[in-house]
């Protein structure tokens, strides 16, 4: 004790060490501890809960029902409205959005919610997604992949967010959970954090996400592996070469995927907002998907009887498009019933996503293509340059889409013709997406705004409107106490939204009397929480169609006051570095 103490106070000692402290704390400024601490529990129960999936739907429900199906097609189509029916009522029922789930409600969380999943109805999104997927849904186990890790990832927030974990954070674990999702159910570790970083975004990755990713995905890959092995989930070689002339009919492929996948995502979109506003049962839009899904699957084997259907998870159609002949017609066809199962399945309704159609489609247009166009003998490596140029297109995940057919398929003897191909078709489809809720990034990122709350710069005082009263009312109102451009809107004690000032000159001056407040509310405001920091307010700002203006409202739903774009950006030019350096305090946003 006295040699440390005597140690300890030679100027040297102390000169060095002080040194040291302030290296180690710039090397852990970022607190990597707790991600080394936080991702391998994420993985590891992100692990368990995909093997016991993929293990009840890939070996112990689709492969009899295949089996029927190939033997008696006539039960394709009760088998599929059977199997949607029941997946519609576990959303409709048990569910608080039953058009909520897979990869679009992470999507939306990370941008919209701060991460936050409603884990209420986590076991029964997995039931509706075990249900769409093994009846013949045309979808993979991405979608249930992706949900429940991210699910995982958010739920875990909420038990350790004392432990020096902050609002943002939650977003993290969200993509670390959904990047576990993706690794273990692909036995793909490295597409899994690439496809959970580009996921988000059409033009960027969520960077900050990239260690605890890279950790829970290998956990969580490790855990599926010491259950089901670690094979790759596809057999494909792809060990030949290729040539310069190679290179070009790759561009050339890569067009013409990009081509389709811009047409799909926009014939997609479409059906998906005509299914989402449609004023039936969800059930019943399910059923009827469902019940189209098995149309395509009948017609497709009608025409072409053998070992390949367009529906169901297909892991088995991938060595059968490569290791047996097929004439490009019936790829072709192949390719095509699979797009519009696909529509059908989850454009109506079903719980799950299209990673594995789309790159499905990609294979069996790449080796029609090959025999066709290229007259080519290397028929694996068209069917790579295809599924990776079809995922880059339809998803806006190029590094994903070329990593995943090296990784997931062992073919890594064709990256550089697959780049070429996802590049070319990444451009080609342009802002197209499969997904509705991915963001063009934003090009400039204020990062001070972090460390400023939302209630520093909020108006505090704010005068409501009554959903009741008459537009003739509510100008004479403004006019005496006004100063605003937007006003929240009560109906009935409850916040409903906001109604701003130029609604008024959206409605004839004759029709004042007639027209009520609520007629104009604007009932989609987005609400924040004094808590939150400026830059998640001024995403959620960016990204909101209509007003410029958030209401800002407790945990229990009462108003606070509102956030406007003037304020944020007031508080830029005013407050200067020194505001922004002032940690201010308050509560976490649950």
């Amino acid at each position: 004790m006295r040699l440390r103490q005597m140690l300890l106070n030679r100027p040297g000692v102390r000169k060095y060490a002080g040194i040291l402290r302030g290296s180690l704390a710039s090397v852990y400024s970022r607190d990597l501890h707790k991600w080394l601490l936080i991702a391998p529990i994420i993985g590891g129960a992100t692990g368990l809960v995909m093997t016991l999936l993929v293990t009840v739907i890939l070996r112990w429900i689709w492969p009899p029902v295949l089996k029927v199906y190939f033997a008696h097609p006539v039960w394709i189509i009760p088998g599929l409205a059977a199997g949607f029916a029941i997946a519609g009522l576990l959303m409709q029922y048990l569910t608080p959005d039953p058009d909520e789930h897979s990869t679009e409600e992470i999507i939306r969380s990370y941008h919209e919610h701060q991460g936050r999943i409603e884990m209420r109805a986590f076991f029964p999104k997995l039931l509706a997604a075990i249900a769409t997927v093994g009846s013949g849904g045309s979808a993979a186990l991405e979608g249930p992949g992706i949900y429940g890790g991210g699910a995982i990832g958010s739920w875990i927030w909420t038990k350790v967010r004392k432990l020096r974990f902050e609002v943002r954070d939650r977003r993290i674990l969200l993509i670390s959970g959904a990047a576990a999702g993706m690794s273990a159910v692909f036995r793909a570790p490295l597409t899994g954090i690439v496809f959970a970083l580009e996921m988000p975004y059409k033009d960027d990755l969520a960077h900050e996400a990239l260690l605890p990713s890279l950790i829970a995905s290998v956990i969580s890959y490790a855990t599926m592996a010491a259950f089901l092995g670690a094979e790759p989930i596809f057999d494909f070689a792809g060990t030949g070469g290729y040539t310069r002339r190679d290179l070009l009919w790759s561009a050339a492929l890569g067009g013409l995927c990009g081509l389709a996948t811009m047409i799909f995502s926009k014939v997609f979109r479409r059906v998906r907002a005509l299914a989402v506003h449609a004023a039936v049962p969800h059930w019943v839009k399910m059923c009827a998907g469902g019940i189209l899904t098995g149309i395509c699957g009948v017609a497709f084997l009608s025409a072409f009887p053998g070992g390949l259907i367009p529906i169901g998870p297909n892991y088995e159609a991938v060595p059968q498009i490569l290791l047996q002949t097929h004439s490009s017609i019936e790829l072709v066809t192949f390719g095509v019933a699979k797009l519009a199962a696909t529509l059908f399945s989850l454009g109506l309704g079903g719980v799950s996503a299209m990673f594995v159609p789309l790159f499905l489609t990609g294979s069996a247009f790449g080796v029609a293509f090959g025999q066709s166009i290229a007259h080519s003998p290397a028929a694996d490596l068209f069917a790579a340059v295809g599924m990776a140029a079809f995922l880059s297109g339809g998803y806006k995940t190029p590094l994903a889409a070329v990593v995943f057919v090296a990784e997931a398929t062992g073919g890594h003897a064709y990256i550089v013709p697959s780049l070429i191909g996802a590049a070319v078709a990444y451009a080609v489809s342009g802002e197209a997406s499969v997904s509705g809720d991915q963001r063009v990034h934003e090009s400039v990122k204020v990062e001070e705004l972090a460390k400023v709350r939302v209630v520093d710069v909020m108006r505090k005082s704010v005068v409501a409107a009554e959903a009741q009263w008459t537009l003739r009312e509510f100008a004479r109102r403004m006019g005496t106490q006004g100063g605003q451009e937007a006003y929240p809107v009560y109906e009935n004690g409850s916040l409903i939204g906001a109604a701003s000032v130029l609604s008024l000159g959206r409605v004839a001056s004759e029709k004042w009397e007639t027209t009520r407040v609520a007629d104009v509310t604007d009932r989609s405001i987005k609400r924040v929480a004094p808590s939150w920091d400026l830059q998640e307010a001024l995403e959620l700002l960016m990204a909101q169609n209509g007003l410029h203006v958030l209401l800002v409202t407790s945990e229990g739903g009462e108003l606070q006051g509102v956030l406007r774009e003037r304020d944020i950006l007031s508080a830029i030019s005013v407050r200067g570095a020194s505001t922004f350096a002032k940690e201010p305090s308050g509560a976490s946003r649950e």
